[in-house]
């Protein structure tokens, strides 16, 4: 019988119409013609069987987001005072740590207000409040002392930290995206919430959360 050599890094076949097409970028393997194959000794290999994919969550490689049950990717940043910052600091207890588009807007105001008007409670539950935005720490600094915040406000210049936990952006992608997580003394999400246009309103949620933890 004659053979067929195939190249190892493409092939490029073309099906019956009566069946779909095989997208071109996925690898492909050879079988036997005793396994039947339904792609006529084609079969597409999956993650599971691709030893290079078989250790990566797939919801990080596919989604590129964090979600709940996640522990999100470690990061360094400056905080209000020009010091660096690592989510290691609070290993150990529960993290209440929100994204937000930028100081002295009316709608991060409110936010950031609401968190200093419960810190104590948060205190009381044993857990940190962090907050994040892509302005410099002076801004932050200045934004701190005005409103007397207590708590950490982190420095994401260049956005890379929102665009490394996937925060989704607001008003068709023109406004940094304003989201809370609550992690857990051993890292892990137990919380996200989304809210654009009432802020304030998750505190209560949130602090919930944090007292059945």
């Amino acid at each position: 019988m004659a053979s067929i050599s195939v190249p190892k890094q493409s092939l490029s076949l073309l099906p019956p119409t009566n069946q779909r097409m095989i997208p071109p970028s996925q690898p492909l393997q050879i079988l036997p013609r005793s396994l039947h194959s339904q792609f006529n000794g084609l079969r597409l290999s999956t993650p599971s069987s691709n030893p290079r994919l078989s250790t990566l969550n797939p919801r990080t490689t596919i989604c590129g987001k964090v979600s709940k049950g996640d522990v999100p990717p470690a990061f360094t940043l400056k905080d209000q005072d020009g010091k660096n910052f690592s989510l290691s600091k609070y290993k150990g207890k529960p993290v209440v740590l929100y994204f937000y588009p930028a100081d002295e807007t009316p709608g991060c105001t409110k936010q950031a207000c609401a968190f200093r008007d419960s810190y104590e409670k948060f205190k009381k539950a044993g857990a940190e409040v962090v907050g994040i935005s892509g302005d410099d720490p002076e801004s932050h600094k200045n934004f701190a002392k005005k409103y007397r915040l207590p708590f950490t406000l982190l420095s994401d210049e260049g956005n890379k930290v929102r665009k490394q936990w996937g925060v989704p952006s607001d008003l068709f992608g023109t406004l940094p995206g304003r989201q809370t997580y609550v992690l857990d003394k051993n890292g892990v999400v137990q919380l996200i919430y989304n809210n654009q246009f009432q802020p304030e309103k998750h505190v209560g949620e949130t602090l919930n959360l944090l007292q059945s933890l």
